[in-house]
């Protein structure tokens, strides 16, 4: 669930960079997108394709990181989004302004407690941004997510690009990301529903374990680091109504090898939306072993549907931003009697909220995104682990309809 926000973000800085960057005459005609309807069947590694046929999708990843000393920690945030224009394009133009692309960017040094966030705009109608239909490559500019080749196609080893290797003050990463799992597919019958309307969903899988090496520079050091990340990829055309305020969604991967992945969906009135689910992933050791590795990387990770009635989340203490004056919760108690998971989610630090600039006419965003740490009991035994937690509509009613 975590990216409609992201969706929307580019929405606003999309329709600005139209205006302005757009005078070719067209048609009146809109392009008509397709709904993620129920019975949606996936195909891997196609899937981590464009899907043009859909107004908005985002490749997404989070993760957490040691240098080689385990002397630093630090958090990473990278998505990548595009939103379909809607505008009919224009045969044989190269220039056609069919899809805007945005990056998010940020690093969390939890070691030296300090944030830091950036993004990049593009747009269609050239090789400086796209997302290919034909192979796993989104990028703008020289950032991007670009699968390697490997011996077994259907492996989905990526390398993530973004930030600046030569400005002095800035950030960077250039990361290896490699299933440590096969891919899950959350919701029921193949969508992510949202709201109670036709379509008001999204096609949505993850990558809950991925294996990490690389560099990351920050304030003129470049560090070489290791970890786990996280990858969610999500499509759709439609998802929130006006009732709908704003969400929470968590990433927790913990140390007994499973994962699980939450989404509070919040209304006018503060309360759930009967919508709220989530998946609880399985260690590797409890899931059916395939017969070949072709067929684990491109087999969805047996999971566990969650509808909102089996889990419970309960916050413990809040956070007022001096920047935004958003308040968020701060510290979690989530619990899935289901799955004996019983655990508390805190943040390594609370200032991590993500302030997204307005264009033109269009007002900016803000919500927090940040790296947080995870104690608790699976079955009653302890179990530690990690997160990353995305919270949108505390800083300002989220009223935008995607």
């Amino acid at each position: 669930m975590n990216s409609p926000l992201r969706s929307i973000c580019l929405l606003l800085m999309g329709l600005a960079l139209f205006f302005v960057c757009s005078s070719a005459s067209r048609s009146t005609a809109p392009k008509t997108y397709q709904q993620a309807l129920p019975g949606y069947r996936y195909h891997f590694p196609m899937d981590h394709w464009a899907h043009k046929g859909f107004k908005t999708e985002w490749w997404y990843y989070t993760g957490h990181l040691f240098d080689e000393k385990q002397s630093r920690r630090f958090g990473y945030e990278l998505t990548f989004f595009r939103i379909g224009t809607g505008l009919p394009g224009l045969p044989d133009n190269d220039w056609a302004l069919d899809d805007i692309y945005m990056v998010h960017f940020a690093v969390s040094d939890v070691t030296g407690k300090r944030f830091y966030h950036t993004q990049r705009l593009g747009r269609s109608g050239s090789d400086l941004s796209g997302a290919s239909a034909t192979q796993y490559h989104v990028w703008v500019k020289d950032w991007f997510a670009k699968a390697l080749e490997t011996d077994d196609e259907t492996t989905q080893w990526v390398r993530l690009k973004a930030g600046s290797d030569t400005d002095t003050d800035a950030m960077a990463i250039d990361l290896t990301v490699n299933p440590a799992k096969p891919p899950v597919v959350h919701g029921v019958d193949g969508v992510s529903q949202k709201a109670d309307c036709r379509g008001c969903a999204s096609h949505y899988y993850s990558y809950s374990r991925l294996e990490t090496t690389g560099t990351l520079r920050l304030n003129g050091q470049t560090y070489s680091v290791e970890g786990l990340s996280w990858m969610d990829h999500e499509f759709g055309s439609n998802q929130l109504t006006p009732q709908q305020s704003g969400w929470d969604w968590f990433s927790i991967q913990l140390d007994d090898g499973s994962e699980l992945m939450l989404y509070v969906l919040r209304r006018q009135d503060g309360q759930w939306d009967d919508n709220a689910s989530g998946t609880y992933i399985k260690p590797m050791s409890l899931a059916i072993k395939p017969k070949s590795s072709a067929t684990a990387a491109s087999m969805p990770m047996p999971s566990v549907h969650l509808s909102r009635a089996e889990f419970s989340i309960t916050k413990a203490s809040s956070w007022t931003s001096p920047s935004t004056k958003g308040t968020y919760p701060m510290d979690w108690r989530i619990q899935v009697p289901s799955q004996g998971l019983d655990l508390r989610v805190r943040p390594f630090f609370k200032n991590q909220e993500l302030e997204i600039p307005g264009i033109g006419q269009y007002q900016g965003l803000a919500y927090w995104e940040g790296a947080c740490q995870v104690s608790g009991t699976h079955n009653r035994k302890p179990v530690s682990g990690q997160a990353y937690v995305e919270m949108t509509g505390y800083a300002q009613p989220f009223t935008h309809r995607l």
